[in-house]
């Protein structure tokens, strides 16, 4: 196996890591079996955790601690983004402008059958002026429009006394925000005089696909990339993360990623169950994969192993009377949890832990690769 060069040290932090993980993980599973004999015995007590390695926590999931597993590890946090509720357009370079002057036609260029509005305003140019009879060279870039109005207004009454000038923009060329990503149709959204929102600009791109990762939005503004958690807003309402876009913006909408957790051992169908799309209960997870073997299950051995960097817990849940199972609807599992039922008690140790630690070591190998 070929290493890059200066890796060496790390790998060695991380397979030491991995050494300390899994000799803890071994002590666990001794301490299951609990046994001379070589039999698992239930349930875990305190007592019996004193020889644990102090890199293993074992808890046992009862009414008096389900509550403080009950929530997903994802929060929403507010962004950092500027909010710029204070929206307000300033026209630029390529925008078309539309002047009415009441009582006086000869000003206003004519639209006529075959022209749009936009072909019959005034191009503001390259050097962020048009031309207006009278007048001459207005300057508009970074103007609004009411600026723009008010000294065509004024210049004019040189001309014209008391003038009624209306300005308006025909066609909004000059700013613009990016949608890409995992979304319906990625394209360039123009900016206008109404606020765009996040939101709304992912809804005019044809909204967010099935495969969107809407808490890990990104926008770029300005060279500094922000982190906006649109399911925040979407969800829990945090209004600070459906921020009001600026020109140049670019919007990205990452793929989801895989987040899963691992059912194994002595159910009907062990597999992965997918975490990415909504919160998944141990009750949930056990149901979907068809419940518990009933012939060869101990409904008293439901494991779930939850790595942390060096550290590892394992939480216990009893699902042999209906309130284990109405318990476990209250447990959370987070990603690359591996949750794990033993057979029935009479079972020989060996085959227990020959059978668990190639799972976990698997499932920590899926982890790896994925990150």
């Amino acid at each position: 196996m070929a290493y890059q060069a200066g890796s060496g040290g790390h790998d060695c932090v991380k397979s030491a890591r991995s050494i300390k993980l899994y000799l803890g993980l071994v002590s666990v599973l001794f301490l299951l079996s609990a046994c001379t004999e070589g039999f698992v015995r239930f349930p875990v007590t305190e007592k019996s955790q004193e020889n644990v390695s102090q890199d293993v926590t074992i808890i046992r999931l009862d009414a008096s601690n389900i509550a403080s597993f009950s929530s997903p590890s994802h929060v929403a946090r507010a962004t950092t983004l500027p909010n710029g509720r204070g929206w307000e357009y300033r026209v630029g370079v390529g925008d078309v402008l539309n002047i009415i002057v009441f009582d006086h036609p000869e000003l206003t260029l004519p639209a006529g059958p075959q022209r749009s509005a936009e072909e019959s305003g005034f191009l503001v140019q390259a050097d962020g002026s048009f031309f207006y009879p009278f007048i001459g060279q207005v300057t508009a870039r970074a103007r609004s429009v009411a600026d723009i109005r008010a000294e065509v207004t004024t210049r004019l009454a040189a001309f014209i006394p008391d003038p009624q000038v209306v300005v308006r923009i025909a066609a909004f060329n000059s700013q613009n925000v990016v949608v890409t990503g995992e979304v319906a149709a990625p394209s360039r959204q123009a900016l206008t005089t109404t606020p765009l929102t996040l939101v709304e600009a992912v809804n005019a791109v044809g909204g967010l696909k099935d495969t969107a990762d809407a808490r890990r939005v990104t926008v770029q503004r300005g060279g500094t990339l922000y982190n906006v958690d649109l399911d925040g807003f979407l969800s829990a309402g945090i209004r600070q993360n459906n921020p009001v876009l600026r020109s140049g913006d670019i919007v990205s909408v990452p793929r989801r990623k895989a987040e899963e957790a691992f059912i194994l051992g002595q159910v009907q169908k062990p597999a992965a169950v997918d975490l990415s799309v909504e919160p998944v209960t141990l009750t949930q997870a056990l149901t979907r994969q068809g419940g518990l073997d009933e012939l060869r299950a101990d409904a008293r051995g439901v494991f779930v192993f939850r790595a942390d960097g060096a550290r590892m817990t394992v939480f216990q849940l009893e699902t042999s009377s209906p309130v284990g199972l109405l318990l476990g609807t209250r447990f959370i599992l987070e990603p690359r949890d591996v949750v794990y039922i033993t057979r029935s008690p009479l079972q020989r140790w060996n085959d227990t832990i020959n059978g668990l630690l190639p799972s976990v070591r698997g499932a920590s190998v899926v982890e790896a690769l994925g990150n």
